[in-house]
């Protein structure tokens, strides 16, 4: 394995910059022009077969080892967050409002910094690697367009692997968990439609926000008085748009939220519980509403063989003892649909430090030598996986 860090380190200013240049231009879900060119030509370059366009900004590469093997998948998202940056770095954001808050910039840089290192060595593998860089991973998600496209088929995916930036895990460790990992994720958006009017006249009005704010009040209910409390489970609204001026009780509310399970059932009720909640609320108050449930993620799960591999291949890094396993989050990931159709393992990259901002922060950055890891990573367990029969 010298021969991988020795090939890593000839590479570490190529994939530094490369995170450099992609923080530069932050596209939003289905908007990656410019991201997916960029990938798209540097997997040409190491002679990869590349196609492009895939669910819309979708790039999928292609190596191949002189054996028959097994395939193995390494997934990046290509889309940056709707956030306004204030980092003052000096590849800061050249698009304004938006930015790489997620660190899906360090995550492209990672694939394809393995994606150079392996194709210097596929000499030494067999079966297939497939490279895919994904849209829309922030919303509405690229996951599941791109395996109806077919990236997961011609040649089969056998094993799928991906990482999280994490600042949740200390800088220097490795988070590896086998099962369930990161929650299932719905949206839902409520629209309450009341009678406005003048301010001084409440008795003739509807009000949409005093009838919005019941509801998001109830909704809160759900979880404390509704569900088990031993199954993790959050409903957020995150938004809440209603009224024009101080004097006027207005028609209209509008909602937008998310839930969040690790729970299948529960999962599976909250279209109906919300539904019923906004139908009580609204027919006692007199107003209407119109509910767009949209389903979202299911759980990230890992499978506990591919966990295992993971982090034997961590340990050999980082050292056993800094390959810890994760608290399970309610943040969801697409990687998810993935990990359904296929035996895979979804693990955290450790940038936690003193100062370090939050994920979706617009200070949110990290040491980009933490690349290097992830990209070891990858390129030992491509070796590992590929000799799998």
């Amino acid at each position: 394995m010298d021969e991988i860090k020795a090939l890593i380190e000839k590479h570490r200013e190529k994939i530094i910059q490369t995170r450099r240049d992609l923080h530069r231009i932050p596209e939003t879900a289905y908007t990656e022009c410019k991201t997916s060119s960029y990938v798209a030509d540097r997997l040409e370059r190491l002679g990869l077969e590349v196609t492009t366009g895939i669910a819309k900004t979708g790039v999928l590469g292609v190596l191949a080892g002189p054996e028959p093997g097994k395939t193995l998948m390494l997934r990046s998202e290509l889309d940056a967050l709707p956030v306004e940056e204030k980092t003052d770095l000096p590849f800061a954001s050249s698009h304004e409002g938006a930015m790489h808050a997620c660190g899906h910039d360090g995550h492209m840089a990672m694939v394809l910094g393995a994606a150079a290192v392996l194709s210097e060595i596929s000499d030494q593998l067999s079966g297939h690697i497939k490279f895919i860089f994904q849209p829309g991973e922030e919303g509405p998600g690229g996951a599941k367009p791109m395996i109806d496209a077919g990236v997961m088929e011609n040649p089969h995916v056998d094993y799928a692997l991906g990482c999280h930036l994490w600042p949740g895990v200390d800088q220097g460790q490795i988070g590896v968990k086998a099962g369930p990992l990161m929650a299932a994720m719905d949206r839902f958006d409520l629209t309450i439609k009341g009678k406005g009017g003048h301010g001084a006249m409440p008795h003739l009005c509807v009000d949409a926000l005093d009838v919005a704010t019941q509801i998001v009040n109830a909704l809160q209910r759900i979880v404390s008085r509704h569900m088990n409390p031993l199954s993790p489970t959050v409903v957020t609204v995150g938004q809440f748009n209603s009224g024009t001026t101080f004097n006027i009780i207005p028609e209209k509310a509008f909602l937008s939220g998310t839930t969040r399970t690790f729970d299948p059932e529960i999962w599976n009720s909250w279209a109906e519980r919300i539904d019923r909640v906004a139908q009580g609320i609204c027919q006692a108050m007199g107003a209407d509403y119109e509910l767009d449930y949209q389903p979202g993620y299911p759980v990230t799960t890992n499978s506990p063989w591919m966990a295992g591999e993971i982090r034997e291949v961590a340990g050999s890094i980082v050292g056993s003892e800094n390959v810890v396993e994760p608290e399970p989050t309610m943040g969801g990931e697409d990687m998810s649909f993935f990990l359904d159709r296929s035996e895979g393992c979804f693990f955290f990259l450790g940038v936690g430090r003193d100062g370090c901002a939050p994920l979706h922060n617009p200070r949110f950055d990290f040491d980009e030598n933490i690349l290097l890891t992830g990209v070891e990573i990858y390129c030992r367990a491509a070796i590992r996986l590929s000799g799998q029969r």
